[in-house]
């Protein structure tokens, strides 16, 4: 079974440097890119101040909004709450969400940032796909501890015996550095597994850091791809990231 997976940090529907509204033009080019999966962050839950001001703001959540086009199921955790509402990330699936769950990793009192997890019902007998949608924060020392405890959460929630997803906005812009994720794990970097690098998606214009990615285990990566051309151009300060791979599990043993 082959499937497909999309990461893009929403920057809360609007455009690069906040320029215009592009929640409509960011639907549609989710659905059009035909993911099984999508993580995204930075998706506003609600904000009453940004609802009376642009005409185009839509009644219901962001990823409500953004999954009804295709009719996926979708889960959501708060990441940050304030005066007029709150954001955080979100996962939209093709399959049947059986589970979802936030966990708080924040580590310091002004960056409020968070893991979502989603247990899926993949068809054909197979495995149920554990799904982790992260925002990681822009300090190293925050990211250190973050990546370990994503690493932990891992661990004490996902049976080794089953397949796993992390995605999302890491915020980690060197390029060769290992994290626990691929040393404590053994997950694969879709871009690294297929490129030897880690693919670059920020800024979304021009694109320098290697700060949204995708990482898998039980899977053969068959295709990583960042898109910011075309109808992903200007859509949020990021970069999307696109993946597809081969179910392959349980993995075969080596020769």
């Amino acid at each position: 079974m082959q499937l497909s997976f999309l990461t893009i940090n929403a920057h809360k529907g609007f455009s690069t440097l906040n320029k215009r509204f592009a929640l409509p033009e960011l639907r549609d080019c989710v659905h059009a890119a035909g993911a099984d999966i999508v993580f995204l962050q930075e998706v506003v839950g609600q904000n009453i101040r940004q609802a009376r001001k642009y005409f185009h703001w839509p009644v219901k959540p962001q990823h409500e909004y953004l999954a009804e086009k295709s009719g996926f199921s979708h889960a959501y955790g708060k990441n940050a709450v304030y005066t007029a509402g709150h954001h955080g990330n979100a996962i939209l699936s093709r399959f049947p969400i059986l589970h979802s769950e936030k966990a708080d990793i924040s580590t310091n009192r002004v960056e409020h940032r968070g893991l979502l997890y989603a247990k899926v019902k993949l068809p054909e007998g197979k495995l149920p796909l554990h799904c982790v949608c992260v925002h990681l924060g822009l300090l190293c020392a925050s990211r250190k501890k973050q990546f370990s405890r994503i690493a932990e959460y891992v661990q004490r929630v996902v049976p080794d015996t089953e397949p796993v997803i992390v995605a999302g906005d890491f915020n980690e812009w060197r390029k060769n550095k290992k994290d626990e994720l691929e040393t404590r794990l053994l997950m694969k970097d879709a871009g690294l597994e297929l490129y030897g690098r880690k693919l670059r998606t920020f800024p979304a214009l021009m694109p320098v850091f290697p700060l949204d990615r995708i990482y898998l285990r039980g899977f053969k990566v068959l295709k990583a791809q960042v898109l910011n051309k075309g109808p992903w151009k200007d859509i949020s300060d990021h970069a999307a990231f696109f993946a597809e791979a081969k179910y392959d599990w349980p993995p075969a043993a080596p020769r």
